[in-house]
């Protein structure tokens, strides 16, 4: 009997949320085998699936770094996935792959869409969608080529809590930052920032005294910022900007249920700042410098090894079924770390369970 294979497909734009059980629908249908593979492919399964706030973007019909996903196309996504069956001498059966089959169960996959999983000393498997793959990637690149922190220097990151913010403001510190600030969303994530993380201090956006308590986080201004968020956030920080501060551009998320409208229907009042303080606010896709990724991997495995990068994931257990429902918590602010979906559990040596 032929295996049934689940994928998610694209059934209407979005015009703010993602809506479970509408915005995609789900299909259930023989999936490929081995006979399907021409030279070059594998056959997958999917492991774990990862979830990131670009995904809304890709939504959008709308001019992009990436076309849009198109109406009653799989969505589209990276995974940790095991190879079934291979036609490629890069890998074998039972292997494991980062793999852009998207949201979907089984998949075939040729390259460059493809790369078999090294774990490092000190890493896991997962890593490779994670701190090691482009959420890492995009951390490390963004401050290595835009924010270029100092010594002495104040970094501040929103969206701190979150996949790339976390390891950005670990980086920061690492690259010789004197004071590291996070921003996040509640309590328990400022005190993660701060208690096992490293950050200096870390501010809620929702209290009420959050402008206050930014100002008395960064009494020598802010050298470089770390946006994630855009919108009223990214207001309050312009006017804590250093002269010639850095601005990384990396996301607009409290934006993307917007889209054509600005960050939460709103624009950025406060860019008289970008003139009156000379700041440099560029924006990044972490694709333009795919030809450093393995040198960048090697250092930050490095630093996985000596213990000076943590990381955390929140994984969202119940199969493939729930990615829908799981990706809204990238935009209500209840995961912390890195969002996955695992679609089907799997242990290497008995420690690759989540």
């Amino acid at each position: 009997m032929s295996r049934e294979n689940l994928s998610f497909r694209l059934a209407e734009r979005p015009h703010d949320n993602i809506i479970p059980g509408k915005t995609f629908k789900q299909v259930r249908e023989p999936a490929p085998t081995a006979d399907n593979l021409k030279d070059g492919e594998i056959l997958v399964e999917s492991l774990y699936l990862s979830l990131d706030p670009a995904m809304r973007g890709w939504l959008n019909d709308s001019r992009s770094y990436l076309p849009p996903v198109g109406i009653d196309e799989v969505m589209r996504g990276i995974t940790i996935s095991r190879v079934l069956a291979s036609k490629n001498p890069s890998v074998k059966t039972g292997d494991l792959v980062t793999a852009a089959i998207g949201w979907q169960e089984v998949g075939i996959v040729a390259p460059p869409n493809f790369e078999r999983v090294d774990v490092p000393a000190g890493g896991r498997p997962v890593d490779a969608i994670g701190v090691l793959g482009l959420t890492g990637l995009t951390a490390y690149f963004g401050l290595s080529k835009i924010g270029l922190p100092q010594p002495g220097e104040t970094v501040v990151v929103s969206g701190a809590a979150g996949a790339t913010g976390s390891v950005a403001g670990q980086i920061a510190k690492l690259r010789g930052a004197k004071r590291v600030v996070g921003i996040a969303g509640t309590d328990e994530k400022c005190r993660w920032l701060t208690e096992e993380l490293g950050f200096d201090a870390a501010v809620n956006y929702k209290s009420a005294t959050f402008a206050k308590d930014l100002a008395a986080a960064t009494p020598d201004f802010v050298d470089v910022y770390w946006d994630n968020v855009g919108g009223a956030i990214l207001d309050a920080v312009l006017p804590r900007a250093a002269q010639r501060a850095r601005f990384v551009m990396c996301g607009s998320i409290s934006g993307y249920n917007n889209p054509g409208k600005g960050a939460a229907g709103g624009g950025v009042r406060n860019l008289w700042a970008l003139t009156a303080q000379r700041v440099r606010m560029e924006g990044f896709i972490i694709f333009d410098y795919a030809s450093e990724f393995a040198a960048a991997r090697a250092e930050i495995a490095q630093w996985l090894a000596e213990g000076k990068i943590k990381r955390k994931e929140t994984v969202v257990k119940g199969g493939l079924q729930e990615a829908d429902k799981a990706i809204l918590k990238l935009f209500d602010g209840s995961n912390m770390g890195k969002l996955l979906v695992e679609v089907k559990p799997f242990e290497v040596g008995g420690s690759f369970r989540l």
